[in-house]
């Protein structure tokens, strides 16, 4: 009689693009439903399509495949759809990513987004009894108009779920700074500040994350290992970084596993999280992530710390994860789960 495999360790998760961990049967469903086109039949060929390839390839597929979602039912399960695949790798706390800004050129109000995805954190209470927070991306080349609307939802929105702004898309060519009175709207009205610095672009864009849009967590950030003054300020200040390792080698931030920075970050006391980022296109879950760091020399109760002091919910939430935290035996963690 072959012995059960143990569970998953328990996992916290900040940086999912939920529209880049869209699977690609709720594609075919929101597709059906809204009346597009996807530019395969079957859900194998759709699969090996999204695969990453290269990135002129991910932006492609992206664009063929994420427009299709466009009601607040897709957002709703998009958000059902992956907690649970997530919960079933160890995930007890979610923070995940959607992009408002990039459906207003289809025709759908960014409030339309909003009440979608907040629909699925409490869906994923609900059903899956799991606590999901929400923070939604300003695409760097979105008017700022239309990023300061998306701050002045984020407040709006905040006792369903919203709990930072951030800002994606291209870094390079686009600096944080022209950004700086949306995210002050956001932190006025009580939202965190977590953008993605520090990815493709280097130190200079850390700074602008910091300075201009007083960043509470880097989203990526692993290039301040270049500037070791700013490596000592990021970790002397606590700012905790949403690491993907496996995402950084296909986006040709490292170019392997072995050559990431996560053992320099650890090393100089820098806070890090393990995280999927797009995790249908780059072929990854949350237990791989956690293996390629593992691999690198994370501890699993590191990990899961830092993820407690970067998470953006509030204290009653934080306490109940401290108290997941307390009681697993870490000595024992499965090494492969």
């Amino acid at each position: 009689m072959t012995a059960a495999a143990a569970p998953p360790y328990p996992k916290i998760e900040l940086h999912v693009h939920l529209e880049g961990a869209v699977s690609p049967e709720l594609l075919f469903a929101a597709a059906r439903r809204n009346g597009c086109t996807l530019p395969f039949d079957s859900v194998e060929a759709l699969t090996e399509y999204m695969r990453f390839r290269d990135f002129d390839h991910f932006i492609e597929a992206w664009m063929a495949t994420t427009t299709v979602l466009r009601t607040a039912e897709d957002y709703r399960e998009l958000v059902l759809d992956y907690a649970r695949r997530a919960q079933a790798q160890g995930a007890v706390y979610l923070e995940g990513i959607f992009s408002p800004t990039d459906r207003v050129a289809l025709g759908v109000p960014q409030q339309v987004s909003f009440e979608g995805f907040c629909d699925g954190v409490q869906a994923a209470r609900e059903q899956l009894g799991i606590e999901l927070r929400l923070t939604p991306d300003v695409t760097r080349f979105a008017p700022l108009d239309v990023a300061c609307e998306t701050a002045r939802l984020a407040v709006r929105y905040r006792e369903r779920g919203i709990v930072g702004l951030g800002l994606g898309g291209p870094e390079v060519g686009y600096p944080p700074e022209p950004y700086a009175e949306a995210f002050a709207i956001a932190r006025e009205g009580g939202v965190a500040s977590v953008p993605h610095a520090g990815e493709t672009e280097g130190p200079r864009s850390i700074r602008g994350a910091l300075d201009a849009l007083h960043a509470d967590r880097i989203r990526h950030g692993v290039r301040a290992v270049e500037d070791p003054g700013l490596l000592r300020e990021i970790a002397d200040r606590r700012i905790v970084l949403d690491v993907c390792v496996l995402s950084n080698v296909c986006l040709s931030v490292v170019p392997s596993v072995e050559a990431h920075q996560l053992p320099q970050l650890l090393a100089a006391g820098v806070p890090c999280t393990v995280n999927t980022d797009d995790p249908t296109f780059f072929s990854c879950d949350l237990q791989a992530e956690h293996a390629a760091a593992r691999s690198l020399g994370a501890d699993p109760r590191a990990l899961f710390e830092a993820g407690i002091a970067g998470a953006r919910c509030g204290e009653d939430a934080k306490t109940a994860l401290n108290d997941i935290a307390g009681a697993y035996d870490w000595a024992n963690a499965p090494a492969a789960l």
